[in-house]
């Protein structure tokens, strides 16, 4: 924070240079943690609905005016495309209670009229990986539609493989990688440039061609894809700190496959502390390869369980009756034991 102050002060308006430089190793480090991608894919935001809503935005909806998604995404993307649907924008919302078969259900609704679908590969409320994502891809690509995928609750706490080439992949630095508020992606595949061209467009978007003369009624767009989704002026803060993040997580060898094993073995430490805790449900799989980065507990008032846990120093939130158990990679394991114990004491499950 206080290099992005000193360069602000040294080079005032000038200081877009070394923001820039900041904003590059940013794109660098995710894309070095999401197999097979490059650092040019990569468009930043300060959030990840700013980004979504941009992909909307270069859909034609006119001529394909229909959705598909999960009911089990987040607020970013549940609350807009509900909000799309009161506008009459028809969106179809699959029952996301099962994660094994959701893939080939989402498939099974794409039509010839439908210009996206949406889902996530972790689902936020029971850290279910969701498998099968590459064939929706490719399904929907058949059909005509693209296909964003909210990496968010994978970034960091799992190994992403490389995404199917013609898949969006949104996603952020907030929860797992420890990046604080400000720092989002949206990988966005090098040939659809041709193709996209976002409504909602910032005018870093046309960044290299502010010397040239305006031509009324042309909005140019840059050749690289990840460029058209560009906003606008934001804080440089946020990818200083981002940038020093991931330096501090490589000199602390906080590889992905590292992080991930940390990961699994906290969480399966949760599971084994809360079994045959009565009128507990755990929502989250206990399967390794299906489970991501937190544990997640279905209890009676989960509102009074969290505030009851908070007043003994153990921090976990909730999403409506389910009570989520989030371990960091710094905790040690006397204090993930202490928090189980707490819920179960809080909740009287003996």
């Amino acid at each position: 924070m206080l290099e992005a102050f000193d360069d602000a002060a040294m080079h005032v308006d000038d200081k877009w240079g070394p923001a820039f430089a900041a904003a590059e190793a940013v794109r660098g480090a995710i894309a070095a943690r999401i197999g097979g991608t490059t650092a040019d894919e990569f468009a930043l935001a300060g959030n990840t609905h700013e980004l979504v809503a941009r992909f909307l935005s270069a859909l034609d909806l006119k001529k394909r005016p229909h959705l598909v998604t999960t009911s089990g995404e987040f607020h970013t993307i549940d609350r807009q495309l509900h909000r799309l649907a009161e506008a009459g924008v028809e969106v179809t919302f699959v029952d996301a209670s099962e994660p094994r078969t959701l893939a080939e259900r989402l498939s099974a609704a794409v039509r010839d009229d439908t210009a996206a679908v949406l889902v996530s590969s972790v689902l936020f409320q029971t850290a279910s990986v969701v498998p099968g994502l590459g064939q929706l891809v490719a399904h929907a690509r058949r059909r005509g539609a693209h296909a964003l995928v909210d990496a968010y609750h994978a970034f960091q706490v799992t190994e992403l493989e490389a995404p199917h080439p013609d898949a969006f992949v949104v996603g952020g630095g907030y929860k797992y990688a420890q990046l604080g508020e400000g720092v989002c992606f949206l990988r966005v595949p090098a040939h659809f440039s041709d193709e996209l061209r976002p409504v909602y467009t910032g005018w870093f978007a046309g960044f290299g061609a502010l010397a040239a003369p305006r031509t009324p009624g042309e909005v140019p767009y840059p050749t690289r894809a990840a460029d058209r989704f560009a906003g606008s002026t934001y804080d440089p803060v946020s990818h200083y700190r981002a940038r020093a993040v991931f330096a501090f997580f490589e000199r602390q060898g906080l590889t992905p496959a590292r992080l991930r094993a940390t990961s699994l073995r906290q969480t399966t430490r949760i599971l084994a502390g809360l079994e045959g805790a009565k009128g507990l449900v755990v929502r989250t799989p206990r399967e390794d390869a299906a489970r991501a980065g937190f544990v997640a507990v279905g209890v009676d008032d989960a509102a009074r369980v969290v505030a009851a846990l908070r007043a003994r120093d153990v921090l976990v939130d909730a999403r409506g009756d389910t009570v989520r158990l989030g371990p960091a990679p710094y905790l040690l394991d006397d204090e993930i034991d202490r928090g189980v114990t707490a819920l179960r004491e809080v909740c009287a499950c003996p």
